[in-house]
């Protein structure tokens, strides 16, 4: 799954890497672009998928039904996903695993994305969730990752009450990865990790919500103490 929003300069620079006998199915959902990026993907015969409602876990939620496979690597074209890195992620998942994460921060990795705030709400999201959860991430919140199709809907993370009411009151749509990894720690599932780099942003315009998201994951972490 390929999520895009304007995002053409990176799907020119980084999708032809990622080779088709890789996977079964190369879905690209998209935000709405203006920018031709969706004009690009089929031009490229990639499936597409415009969303209905804004943000990015509502593109989740719309697009998962059409995804046919047993597993899902959630990719960002953006120069943050090294294509390189979906055989070995892929194998990975092949021993059995029921998440396994590339991340950023595992020895041999780093992120050459960061800034000052991105990397250390990194370093305290994942310290918050590894103390509160029993866990062992060194990256729990990056989108690059291969799951089993089926645990989104096991761990129930398109749930809005989910994340209500702090997305009510920031007026947001945050992402699922930091439930995603509390909810597959609480419930003891088995999570591997690889190590991945991420590089500099290929054009376009950073989406992230530092401010709004981060409230929002923080109130999260919490409130999963309490429910079931």
């Amino acid at each position: 799954m390929v999520l895009t929003l304007n995002e053409i300069d990176g799907m020119r620079a980084i999708m032809p890497k990622v080779r088709r006998e890789w996977v079964d199915q190369i879905l690209v959902v998209d935000g709405g672009s203006t920018d031709g990026t969706i004009d690009y993907s089929r031009d490229q015969g990639y499936e597409v998928y415009v969303q209905r409602q804004p943000g990015i876990r509502k593109a989740y939620e719309e697009s998962w039904p059409l995804i046919r496979g047993d597993i899902v690597i959630t990719f960002a074209p953006d120069g943050g996903s090294i294509p390189e890195l979906i055989p070995p992620l892929i194998g990975k998942m092949r021993e059995g695993y029921d998440m396994v994460i590339v991340s950023r921060y595992r020895e041999g990795a780093r992120s050459e994305d960061d800034d000052l705030v991105t990397a250390f709400g990194n370093w305290m999201f994942n310290r918050l969730i590894n103390l509160c959860y029993g866990a062992n991430y060194t990256d729990c919140m990056v989108m690059y990752r291969a799951y089993r199709r089926n645990l989104a809907y096991e761990l129930k993370i398109f749930e809005d009450k989910a994340y209500q009411p702090m997305e009510r009151m920031l007026g947001t749509v945050a992402g699922c990865e930091p439930l995603l990894s509390i909810r597959a720690a609480k419930r003891r599932m088995r999570i591997g990790e690889i190590p991945g780099d991420e590089p500099k942003r290929v054009g376009g315009e950073r989406k992230l919500q530092v401010v709004r998201w981060g409230l929002t994951y923080f109130a999260q972490i919490f409130k999963e103490l309490f429910t079931p």
